[in-house]
């Protein structure tokens, strides 16, 4: 089920300064996961990722997600170590039209010679703060007895 992004989390993720990683599955469940730049959030509130190389694993494993209905998971990490996970499913694959185009455009701005192989449509549906300030109380909170030991001899 779709959720709707807060704005923190658009803005960190249409920041080209926000380190992305976009990390899929293959046919085999086995994981891949890659540095991307060309991620952003659309007026919808859905992720798009437009992937450059056709042949690339990420890109195979993403049409092996949109078929079998699998998760792909977008981590983001600011400038400030501010991170999140975005969980979400690929719904749609632009390879051609005025949405294609479009992006094809601003791929050449940026990239002399680059190409665009796909702009894939991604739906969040789950948000995980992963900043380690957070998850630390987090956890601290839901299991107060894990603790190290020489933490507690101070």
């Amino acid at each position: 089920m779709s959720i709707k992004l807060e704005n923190k989390i658009i803005k960190l993720i249409n920041d080209e300064d926000t380190v992305k990683v976009l990390s899929t599955v293959d046919k085999d469940n086995i994981p891949h996961s890659t540095f991307k730049n060309f991620l952003n959030v659309d007026n919808n509130g859905n992720i798009l990722y437009m992937e450059l190389i056709e042949s690339s694993m990420t890109n195979s494993n993403m049409v092996n997600s949109i078929w079998f209905k699998k998760k792909v998971s977008i981590t983001v990490k600011s400038k400030d170590n501010e991170s999140y996970q975005i969980k979400g499913i690929p719904v749609k694959a632009y390879i051609s039209g005025h949405i294609f185009r479009k992006y094809y455009e601003i791929i050449r701005e940026r990239i002399e010679d680059g190409d665009l192989s796909t702009v894939w449509i991604i739906e969040p549906e789950e948000v995980r703060n992963e900043t380690y300030s957070y998850r630390k109380k987090s956890e601290e909170k839901k299991h107060p007895l894990l603790i190290h030991l020489d933490r507690l001899a101070k």
